[in-house]
């Protein structure tokens, strides 16, 4: 375990994939706009069980485990600092176990308070003013929520290691929540960076810290339009009997197992974005645009995530 200096009031993040990659495009965005760098990692062998093997040109090869690493920043006006965790995957068979170890990693360090992010799927469409649903550990989290005006969880359950970790949070005495970001549920398997956005003007505003949304604002304003158009789009060729497949759906992935090849100006570009993030991690989200955009971020994500190892400079 690495030595650290001592934190001030340090809130812990954690974020995991799941719907709409609101918790992830979050956590991701507060690494880059923060500058934040590696703390620690949780040991894979112990939380991850092998499920499959991956095949290249008749070999097997053993797939790398998910890994589960952990990112601080200090802020510099002492109200909070802040340790970001990000999980490459969620334990299908071992969510007490992880949630244990996150919690026991950092109660040392001073946090007291813990925030998951997640995704509320709801009928609204593209356009449509989304909103901040929460749910609290503790009630003066509650009152916090009220008084941001967050839309609060009348009933219901929170699935996942969202939930999970709240409920070990809480066994432990910490207090925080969930903040969930309201996204179309008709495009529930694509990236909606309006309800990341979202959660981190709350959460910022509650944590008393200023983050740059500028970024994530473009970006959240490029996707509704995309996908506005394409429910547009499909609502026409409904109305007009026509097949469904006239109309473009927004850019996916390549279906199949095939890793998306990219050319070699993209390859460059790719490599010059790396090496403007290296010396401004500011610059680290609209690399991560990128590489979504050409569908290869599983590919670049322990470099991309390397990125973040050192504390940046003062």
């Amino acid at each position: 375990m690495p030595e650290e200096e001592p934190l001030h009031d340090p809130w812990l993040v954690a974020a995991w994939p799941g719907m709409g990659s609101v918790a992830l495009g979050a956590g991701y965005y507060l690494l880059a706009k923060l500058g934040m760098h590696l703390l620690d990692e949780l040991p894979a062998r112990e939380l991850f069980d092998l499920d499959h093997v991956d095949v290249k040109d008749g070999l097997i090869q053993v797939a790398p485990l998910p890994r589960s690493r952990l990112f601080c920043w200090k802020d510099p006006q002492q109200r909070h600092d802040l340790i970001v965790f990000i999980g490459e995957a969620q334990p299908t068979a071992k969510s007490g176990l992880i949630c244990r170890q996150l919690i026991d990693r950092v109660a040392p360090l001073g946090v007291k308070k813990v925030f998951t992010f997640a995704a509320m799927a709801t009928d609204m469409r593209p356009g449509q003013e989304g909103r901040v649903f929460g749910a609290a550990v503790d009630r003066g989290t509650l009152e916090s929520f009220k008084q941001l005006d967050v839309q609060l969880l009348q009933g219901g359950q929170i699935s996942g290691l969202n939930g999970v970790l709240l409920g070990v949070a809480a066994e432990s005495g910490m207090s925080g929540g969930c903040l969930l970001g309201e996204m179309p549920g008709m495009f529930a398997q694509l990236p909606f960076p309006k309800a990341s956005l979202g959660v981190l003007e709350f959460f910022a505003t509650m944590a008393g810290i200023e983050i740059d949304l500028r970024e994530l604002q473009g970006h959240a304003r490029d996707v509704e339009g995309k996908l506005a158009g394409f429910l547009q789009k499909i609502e026409r060729a409904i109305h007009e009997v026509e097949a469904p497949e006239a109309a473009e759906p927004p850019e996916q992935a390549p279906s199949g197992s095939k890793k998306p090849r990219l050319e070699a100006a993209d390859r460059q570009h790719l490599e010059q974005l790396f090496t403007e993030a290296a010396r401004d991690r500011s610059r680290a989200y609209f690399l991560k645009q990128e590489l979504d955009r050409l569908h290869v971020f599983p590919e670049y994500e322990d470099r991309f995530l390397d990125l973040f190892k050192e504390p940046g400079p003062p």
